[in-house]
């Protein structure tokens, strides 16, 4: 666990670090699949959440104040993310989506691992678990304050510019490339929820019921490509 020293001089490094550490897996996801096989998703697991609990410990919480409506927030942006290419046949393959700029739809799966339960369950506990604490320690915990202010600690979660709303969405968006005007909608209502709750945890449970949701329909639909 950081020091109250370390904290105290770098207070964004709890709501960063474990982010940081999550986009260099993502830039290594190539050399570390041939280098570690199916080991490499326990292993993106097992850093990740020991970066976690070493960074981030003093600042997450889990406590959901409104749990029932972040349930419901949760499988509401999963209907607008998949809904596009469910209603729209071929709509994915637009330029607008899949371009120089933003890549091309790919699993971030090796086909051969597909029906490998080790790689399946890892990678479930990774979208489900992991991903949300990052991304909303990152998101909604850090960047939308810090874009208010870069004394970010003297602002309560859930402080609402509309500059941090929509810088922090469309920074969202454009992390989940040919999907980033479902991300951005996920992005808008995500922040929304923060600054209606004021609650780290009822973002981290929306957004882990979101994942969860998809990744029963990436795994029982076949939708691979979800699983950038």
């Amino acid at each position: 666990m950081l020091t109250a020293a370390v904290t105290k001089r770098y207070p964004a490094l709890p709501y960063i670090g474990p982010f940081l550490i999550f986009i260099a897996f993502l830039a290594l996801a190539g050399p570390l699949t041939a280098v570690l096989g199916r080991w490499e998703f326990p292993f993106r697991v097992a850093v990740l959440a020991a970066s976690i609990w070493y960074f981030s410990r003093s600042v997450l919480t889990f406590r959901a104040v409104s749990p029932a409506l972040s349930i419901l927030l949760g499988v509401l942006v999963f209907v607008i993310w998949v809904a596009p290419d469910s209603l729209i046949p071929g709509y994915r393959e637009h330029w607008l989506f899949q371009n120089a700029i933003l890549g091309r739809l790919h699993s971030s799966i090796d086909p051969h691992f597909l029906s490998d339960p080790l790689v399946l369950v890892t990678r479930c506990l990774r979208a489900i678990v992991i991903v949300p604490i990052v991304e909303e320690l990152f998101w909604r915990g850090w960047l939308m304050r810090w874009i208010i202010s870069t004394d970010f600690e003297t602002l309560p979660m859930g402080t609402y510019s509309a500059q941090s709303m929509w810088i922090t969405a469309l920074l969202f968006a454009s992390e989940h490339g040919p999907y980033w005007e479902v991300g951005l909608a996920a992005g808008l209502l995500y922040n929304w929820w923060m600054v209606r709750t004021k609650n780290l945890g009822d973002c981290i449970l929306a957004h882990a019921v979101t994942n969860g949701v998809l990744s029963l329909y990436v795994i029982f639909g076949h939708k691979w490509e979800y699983w950038m």
